[in-house]
């Protein structure tokens, strides 16, 4: 099973009778370039986090420190309305949900995706563009 079939059926307890999962993506407590000075602060202040994106509402749950797919409860719950992007670099850090959750590159289309989908509402600017597509260099 895919990590993000995994996160979705881990966070089904958690989900209102009939509400429709539209994306889900991880995210983690701490930045791993902590890891640089030292892999125990990673290892015992990061916990994971579970974003999932419903058609109702937006889900932020807990996860633990060693897995990225189990969750054991429910941190934040916040409108669908709310912009969660645009990510950019290999850990975005992203304020938008309550917390601070660090997201890798990996999920960064999972949260564009979210973007798209959310239902566009009076005083809610819409999602910017994203770069244009740059050309290969010629030869």
């Amino acid at each position: 099973m895919a990590l993000r079939d995994t996160m979705v059926t881990r966070a089904q307890p958690f989900l209102q009778p009939g509400e429709r999962v539209q994306a889900v993506f991880g995210g983690q407590k701490i930045t791993q370039w902590w890891v640089l000075l030292s892999a125990f602060i990673v290892l015992f202040a990061n916990r994971y986090r579970t974003v999932v994106v419903t058609d109702r509402r937006i889900l932020v749950l807990d996860g633990t420190r060693m897995s990225q797919t189990k969750v054991t409860g429910v941190l934040a719950e916040v409108p669908r309305t709310v912009q969660i992007g645009p990510p950019s670099g290999l850990w975005w850090k992203c304020e938008s949900l309550g917390r601070p959750i660090y997201v890798h590159k990996r999920f960064h289309k999972d949260v564009v995706a979210a973007d798209t989908q959310r239902p566009q509402t009076p005083g809610y600017p819409p999602m910017p563009p994203g770069p244009p597509p740059v050309a290969p260099p010629s030869y």
